[in-house]
């Protein structure tokens, strides 16, 4: 059974006041980040990081704000982009 969502009066009363372009906006969005997430398949993996990397890792993402291992996929996106990353000339 699925579970009944209530709206409270505020969140109704904010609905009404939508222009039919917002909640076109809101509907292709919505759209588009579902079709992302039904498409693309994550793999688990499993890699040995040293414990005081992850620690400060984890550390500087809950001050900050992020999930760390969502911030984890973002730098590997980034990389993979080669967007905002530093030049790896010096690789051994």
């Amino acid at each position: 059974m699925r579970p009944v969502q209530f709206f409270s009066a505020d969140y109704l009363k904010q609905c009404k006041d939508v222009t039919p372009e917002q909640a076109l906006t809101f509907l292709e969005e919505f759209r588009l980040l579902q079709q992302q997430k039904s498409h693309v398949k994550s793999r688990l993996i499993s890699m040995k990081v040293p414990e005081p990397l992850l620690a400060s890792f984890r550390q500087r993402c809950e001050i900050e704000g992020f999930k760390y291992q969502t911030q984890i996929k973002k730098l590997m996106q980034a990389w993979v982009s080669n967007h905002d990353y530093p030049d790896d000339s010096n690789r051994p």
